[in-house]
């Protein structure tokens, strides 16, 4: 099957400053790629610090000019992140452009973070927010657009408000889910809250679609020696045109961070039959994210598992 060219052209981003988690491989590399290939000045918050290294080399060999930073960056570890953000801070250089994209997917057994919270909640979800909490007054200085990244599994499932980090049961796809959910309703409430108080910042949304990226890959670090065999099935549809490519994946993310136009909770995925692939284009909210009461309670729930204000003064 012939597949339909779904690329975007990302705008001139020169003298904008672009922080990107998860851009260390797979879509997220491609993301760095094209942010740096449109002039951003990139800033890469890594854990392996090889895996950065190679980033950036595969980066400079498309853009040999590229102005990209590597930084260090454990979102699974609370520490981690405010020593980042710290740094950034001491920077002193307002951030134009904040791409949430990095994250762990179904570890077979429950896993914690540094910080006791069960391990895709604390990573995909806690770790990012913290990180945007300790960065608010450089987003608010260069008005960014923060963009986080869903996924389709979010489209069903919901927080588990009495049992967030899974001490009770566990079921990895669905905390998966709820890790996304929650990380959704945190940016439309941000979105929400930024208007009100005039804090210049505009919050999207996004999700890749299905491709084979690296999140199902194997990941021994959680306890995956193998890819799972819905990555072979994923990659094999993609060959054909039926799902996206990892390249294609990373087109929604971009279009909801920098397309001139996007709107303040927009939420950016793949056009195609049921939203697997496509051509990248606003979507309806999933339905576990359309509750403002929700957002507004995952806020709260944040700030007090974290202990990171998400509030501008």
């Amino acid at each position: 099957m012939a597949r339909r060219s779904t690329d975007i052209t990302v705008p001139d981003l020169t003298g904008r400053r672009a922080v990107l988690t998860g851009g260390s491989d797979g879509m997220g590399l491609v993301i760095a790629a094209r942010l740096a290939a449109a002039g951003a000045e990139l800033v890469l918050p890594v854990r392996n610090p090889a895996k950065g290294e190679a980033a950036l080399a595969a980066i400079r060999r498309q853009t040999p000019d590229a102005d990209v930073t590597l930084r260090a960056l454990d979102l699974s570890s609370l520490a981690s992140v405010a020593a980042l953000g710290e740094t950034l801070r001491q920077d002193g250089r307002p951030i134009h452009l904040f791409i949430g994209n990095a994250g762990v997917m179904t570890p077979p057994e429950r896993q914690s973070t540094a910080d006791g919270f069960e391990l895709q909640f604390g990573t995909n979800h806690l770790g990012h927010a913290a990180l945007v909490g300790h960065l608010l007054p450089l987003l608010r200085e260069g008005r960014a657009r923060v963009t986080f990244q869903l996924s389709v599994a979010a489209r069903r499932g919901a927080v588990h408000w009495d049992d967030p980090n899974w001490e009770r049961s566990y079921d990895g796809m669905a905390a998966y889910a709820q890790s996304k959910i929650a990380f959704g309703l945190l940016g439309l409430e941000l979105d929400r809250r930024s208007r009100a108080g005039n804090w210049g910042i505009t919050a999207t949304l996004a999700h890749p679609g299905v491709a084979p990226t690296n999140l199902l890959a194997a990941r021994p670090e959680i306890g995956r020696s193998q890819a799972v065999s819905a990555r072979r099935l994923i990659s094999a549809l993609s060959r054909i045109g039926l799902t996206g490519t990892v390249e294609s994946a990373a087109l929604p993310a971009l279009v909801a961070a920098t397309a001139p136009g996007v709107r303040g909770g927009a939420f950016v995925g793949p056009n195609g039959p049921g939203g697997v692939a496509g051509r990248p284009a606003e979507q309806k909210l999933y339905p576990p994210l359309r509750s403002p009461e929700d957002a507004r309670r995952v806020w709260e729930l944040t700030e007090e598992l974290t202990q990171v204000p998400l509030a501008v003064s």
